[in-house]
């Protein structure tokens, strides 16, 4: 992996910088579609390409219930298994396990947990965990971390974080004691803990910095806490974190999540957001979200967002979209789907466009005026 820093914004943090993974380059700052189960939800992988994805998320817990590592193994890796030849980026599972909390049990060693598809036993361990995503075969793999609810008292978020950083170092040593199983590197992110308080996430930050991963991931937010508490913790995070290595918000989230993040100097989202919203027929414009399922667009045809050069609003209007919502056509999840994908993606190439040319402060400024306007235009 090798991570190029090319620009910085002079009146805030924002970052523009390219990453080099096994299967491509990559440039910062960037949205990743979720692809947790070898799919991204009602897209396809030519339409990924086609709106020029340049990285994909896919999930660890979830590839390692079904089809299983033996599967993925055969098939050459999950790049062959689901025909996508750029870079992925597997999460390890933490977060979903530790979503399980009346199906899971931790301890020092790992954690054992339920299957929430049968109920069967299984037992993540930082080194298992690791050999799991090599048999995936992602260019970027996570180290198992716990994510405590973001309302944990403090003794349990101290234990928390030394837990997850003692798994790190375990999960670092036991990468280096493995090969990569498909003839090209994969590397290895940490994840910052410490929920909202600061003095945690600072020290969190520290002792995994001084453990040298090659990318860091800031961990534990957009959980339920406020959104100004989340930005507090990526700028706590921001002075000790590397500025030659890349990070990654986990999880996050909104259009405005997105963009004070950037100004805050983070690299790489994913957000499941745009499918999931997709599929409940609200998408987003650049003057607001719409929920096409509603009566007032039943003779709208105007697209979805006039003016925005994607294959849906070049080709389908509003109108034409919501009767597919309402006659439960699958089409209508896809479009709507497809649509958010693209637009989730023109806005990290848009904030990266503005970096490099001096004026993303300004442009940020002038969007969310216009996006939190929710004109339904």
């Amino acid at each position: 992996m090798k991570f190029e820093l090319q620009a910085t914004d002079t009146r805030t943090c924002a970052r523009a910088g390219k990453l080099t993974l096994a299967h491509g380059e990559v440039l910062t700052p960037v949205f990743m579609p979720v692809g947790t189960r070898a799919s991204v939800k009602a897209v396809e992988q030519r339409e990924l390409y086609e709106m020029n994805a340049q990285i994909i998320l896919a999930n660890t817990y979830h590839l390692y219930l079904r089809p299983n590592t033996e599967t993925l193994y055969k098939a050459g890796g999950l790049h062959k298994f689901m025909n996508w030849s750029r870079p992925i980026l597997t999460d390890s599972g933490g977060y979903q396990v530790f979503s399980l909390s009346e199906l899971r049990q931790i301890s020092e060693e790992g954690v054992v947990f339920k299957s929430h598809i049968d109920g069967s036993k299984h037992f993540f361990t930082p080194e298992n965990v690791i050999e799991t995503q090599r048999f995936i075969g992602s260019d970027v793999m996570m180290v198992l971390d716990e994510c405590p609810p973001h309302d944990a008292e403090l003794d349990y978020l101290k234990k928390s974080n030394d837990l997850t950083i003692r798994w790190a170092e375990r999960a670092k040593v036991h990468l280096a004691k493995t090969k990569p199983l498909y003839g090209y590197e994969q590397t290895l992110f940490a994840i910052t803990q410490g929920g909202t308080n600061e003095a945690l996430r600072i020290e969190s930050t520290k002792r995994l910095v001084e453990m040298d991963f090659e990318g860091y991931a800031i961990g534990g937010l957009a959980v339920g806490e406020p959104a100004e508490a989340m930005y507090r913790m990526i700028e706590a995070s921001h002075p000790y974190l590397p500025q030659h290595k890349p990070r990654y918000l986990m999880g996050v989230g909104t259009p405005e999540n997105i963009l004070n993040a950037i100004e805050r100097g983070v690299d790489m989202f994913d957000c499941v957001m745009p499918t999931r919203e997709g599929r409940n027929g609200r998408v987003y414009t650049r003057t607001g979200t719409l929920n096409l399922r509603a009566a007032r667009y039943t003779h709208d045809f105007r697209p979805i967002d006039e003016g925005f050069e994607n294959y849906v609003c070049q080709n389908f209007s509003r109108a034409y979209i919501r009767h597919l919502l309402n006659v439960n056509e699958i089409l209508g999840l896809q479009l709507c789907s497809l649509h958010n994908v693209s637009f989730f993606l023109w806005l990290t190439k848009t904030a990266r466009e503005k970096i490099l040319s001096g004026t993303f402060n300004d442009w940020k400024e002038e969007f969310l005026a216009s996006f939190r306007a929710d004109k339904h235009a």
